[in-house]
């Protein structure tokens, strides 16, 4: 762990006491497309949790305008969005170097891991999130920068439409559009 003053204490635990997580997260997390890890779809969840605790709401592979696909999204009830990069483990981390490519996309940027990995490893001027499948916390805030006016209305819009299709797809199965398309 980082010993860097604006970092937060590492809690102990973010789940309720006597509820453990379950074996196979994956049986309590949907991921959209089934790429992702166990470990990640247990962050996913626990993040999303979070953000809607905030009062955001939240899309997870939100394919951006560059081709980049975000693992989460969130927009806040200000209009502010948020993209999290999930990172499972230390390898995760090192083997994508496609993040900076999403800060563009976004008034705030936060890395989200699980506990398993160690926070000195990610770059300490951006946001940190702490999550398991049940909870999350901020640990370190994330520095914010106001997204254009265009581009801002480009990705609610997109956003708006993804949300959309998605509800569609849970009333008409057979009549909706492929989620995202």
């Amino acid at each position: 762990m980082s010993d860097s003053p604006n970092l937060a204490p590492r809690p102990s635990a973010l789940r309720a006491p006597g509820r453990p997580v379950p074996e196979a997260a994956g049986a309590i997390v949907s991921s959209s497309d089934g790429r992702q890890s166990l470990v990640a779809a247990g962050v996913q969840r626990g993040v999303r949790r979070l953000f809607a605790q905030l009062g955001h709401v939240s899309l997870p592979e939100f394919t951006l305008a560059n081709g980049r696909r975000a693992d989460l999204l969130a927009l806040g009830p200000d209009g502010r969005l948020t993209i999290v990069e999930i990172k499972s483990s230390v390898a995760d981390f090192r083997a994508d170097r496609k993040w900076p490519d999403y800060e563009d996309f976004c008034d705030r940027f936060y890395f989200a891991v699980p506990e398993t990995v160690p926070f000195d490893i990610l770059p300490p001027d951006r946001g940190l999130i702490l999550a398991d499948p049940f909870a999350a916390a901020i640990m370190r805030e994330a520095r914010h920068h106001a997204l254009s006016g265009a581009r801002r209305k480009a990705v609610m819009l997109r956003f708006a439409h993804i949300a959309a299709g998605a509800l569609h797809a849970l009333a008409d199965p057979e009549g909706a559009q492929p989620y995202g398309s």
